[in-house]
């Protein structure tokens, strides 16, 4: 076992659960984004899109992969090891994201009850895909407790469960599938063939990490009752992967999530899960926040463990 991996580990989550997004810095996300933006623009037009985008998604995430590989191994094999450490730490720092995914749900929260209906939902957003300007106030708490949960397990759970079984590069090649899938993963006119490889690509990626954050949702706040709920509810979602950490927050929180919403101008009919359709409460944040926190810490700790031991 190299220790190394465990001092990456723990610094750089530590990074993100006290500092979170460093705001005045380059961010590997933002270098993402631009590169998904400019081979889209290059690519996505004429004929043959589903292939195009299948060939760009390959090529981004390859290199993802490869370069810190290569980076790593060249610094290692130069005796540069402090240089390649920092070096890692930063990079998974930079691909987890709960300070600021719990952050940006408070600030929602905090905006609609302080400055009202249409602050709310333009702060909402920011940190969803739907349209928010019709939104009521209960269906801007629901949709950000759908997002902290669901981005739980894409910001936190699955680029730590990477990192455990690929390193670094893992954890940014995840990175750069989940980011592919936000930016073209949708089933608009624009994006349906171009950025479909990219979608399944990230319901692959994402299907043990989601089920583990549900489970692990449940753990840290005792309702071991719940798991034949979350695997009941959760395969009613339209993601295969988004409904188990939402189906695991409904059932905490004896609430429910899920209905008809708009995309891009479109109506989507979502199914419900759970049925309890209460109101939620402002101060209700303050609790899926800690469970955030304690859900990702626990796996943090589990990680630790089977590094230690293997």
């Amino acid at each position: 076992m190299d220790l190394s991996t465990i001092y990456i580990l723990i610094i750089a989550f530590l990074l993100d659960l006290i500092i979170g997004d460093p705001k005045k810095l380059p961010h590997l996300i933002i270098a993402f984004g631009n590169s998904i933006s400019l081979g889209e623009k290059l690519l996505n037009k004429n004929k043959s899109k589903f292939l195009k985008g299948a060939l760009l998604t390959i090529l981004l995430v390859s290199t993802s992969f490869i370069t810190p590989y290569f980076i790593i191994k060249y610094l290692n094999a130069y005796d540069f090891q402090f240089i390649a450490i920092a070096f890692s730490v930063l990079m998974l720092f930079y691909c987890l994201a709960n300070k600021t995914l719990v952050k940006e749900g408070n600030a929602v929260f905090n905006v609609l009850k302080k400055e009202g209906l249409e602050a709310g939902s333009k702060r909402l957003s920011w940190i969803v895909g739907r349209e928010t300007s019709k939104l009521s106030e209960q269906q801007i708490r629901v949709a950000t407790f759908e997002t902290m949960a669901e981005n739980l397990s894409d910001g936190v759970i699955a680029p730590l469960f990477y990192f455990l079984i690929l390193g670094v590069p893992g954890a940014m090649a995840y990175k750069m599938i989940n980011t592919l899938d936000s930016m073209i993963g949708y089933k608009s006119d624009r994006y349906f063939f171009f950025g479909k490889f990219a979608a399944i690509l990230d319901d692959v990626a994402n299907y043990i990490p989601a089920r583990i954050t549900g489970v692990l949702m449940l753990v840290v706040t005792f309702k071991l009752k719940g798991f034949s709920f979350i695997f009941k509810e959760g395969k009613k979602h339209s993601s295969p992967n988004a409904g188990y950490p939402e189906a695991a927050l409904a059932y905490i929180l004896d609430c429910q999530f899920g209905g008809p919403n708009y995309y891009h101008g479109k109506l989507v009919d979502k199914p419900f899960i759970g049925s309890n359709n209460r109101t939620i409460e402002h101060e209700e944040i303050k609790t899926v926040s800690n469970i955030n926190y304690t859900t990702s810490i626990l796996f943090f700790l589990l990680m630790i463990g089977l590094l230690l031991l293997f």
